[in-house]
């Protein structure tokens, strides 16, 4: 796998495509990995554009360089990731396709970097203006049992003591059944018994919900100014499962009114949460005609 290095990572990612094709990033989501984009990636390199999808902070084999980096993974991180990567791969511009984590890297990257982003494609995760989570209505708030479960101490030793086992409800419970092999799940989850997994597991989502969860402080002026910006300007697709069991669908209706140069979603009935990996024809395809335009 080839590799780059920021400040305080290894990025490690798979490309594909044409060298002179566009470049499109492809941000992954949690559980999973970089793997999950194979098929999309290859119909993407088939038409023409460049893709790199690159494991994110905390998934090997991307690896902190240093242990007395903090193992943060705010949003306003992993969109620093991004950029750092593009700016390595030598990008002046390129479009984002993320999913779940990496479609809020991709709506946070869009907000901070406009100049840098020609187009973002957002898979199953609504926007959060100024980057804010707010506690959902009774029905999502029982769908994120998951990170409720985080913020207290017992559900922060047992994800430490079975990572998989946790992911594992996840992949069995967020989409309709039959989606998945028993081999693809192992093969992805194979590193999540990583210490730098379980860490930014954690950390990504007792941020959202606990003022107490350490940061990390290089991040603080990026985290300030997404705390000041409600639009983006950057054309925006958001895809979303319409059996989703995770971010129900009545999540990412009627945000229209936060984007300024142009918003489309459509739902892919039958599909659930990790509808890249179960409908990748019909995702490959809308982000095709989505960065044609």
């Amino acid at each position: 796998m080839p590799s780059i290095q920021t400040r305080s990572l290894e990025i490690c990612y798979d490309e594909g495509g044409p060298q002179d094709g566009f470049p499109v990033l492809l941000l992954h989501g949690w559980p999973d990995t970089a793997r999950g984009w194979a098929p999309v990636a290859a119909l993407l390199q088939a038409a023409g554009f460049k893709t790199v999808a690159p494991c994110l902070r905390g998934s090997l084999p991307t690896r902190f360089l240093s242990e007395s980096i903090p193992r943060y993974a705010g949003g306003e991180a992993l969109a620093q990731d991004a950029i750092d990567l593009a700016d390595a791969l030598k990008w002046k511009h390129f479009a984002v396709v993320g999913h779940d984590w990496g479609a809020r890297a991709a709506y946070i990257t869009a907000a901070l970097f406009p100049e840098r982003i020609t187009a973002i494609t957002a898979l199953a995760l609504a926007y959060q203006p100024r980057g804010f989570f707010k506690v959902p209505e009774f029905p999502q708030s029982m769908r994120f049992w998951y990170q409720w479960f985080q913020c207290i101490d017992g559900g922060v030793e047992a994800v430490g003591k079975d990572p998989v086992g946790f992911a594992r409800i996840q992949w069995e419970t967020w989409s309709p059944p039959g989606w998945y092999t028993e081999e693809e799940f192992l093969t992805t989850t194979e590193n999540f018994i990583h210490l730098d997994w379980i860490a930014t597991t954690l950390n990504g989502y007792r941020l959202r919900w606990l003022p107490q969860e350490p940061r990390d402080p290089s991040f603080e002026p990026l985290r300030r100014r997404l705390s000041e910006i409600e639009k983006i300007s950057v054309p925006t697709l958001m895809i979303q499962g319409g059996s989703d069991f995770c971010d129900s669908p009545k999540e990412s209706e009627g945000q229209e009114k936060y984007f300024t140069g142009g918003y489309r979603r459509i739902v892919i009935d039958g599909a659930g949460h990790f509808v890249h990996r179960e409908a990748p024809q019909a995702v490959a395809e809308a982000v095709i005609v989505h960065l044609a335009h």
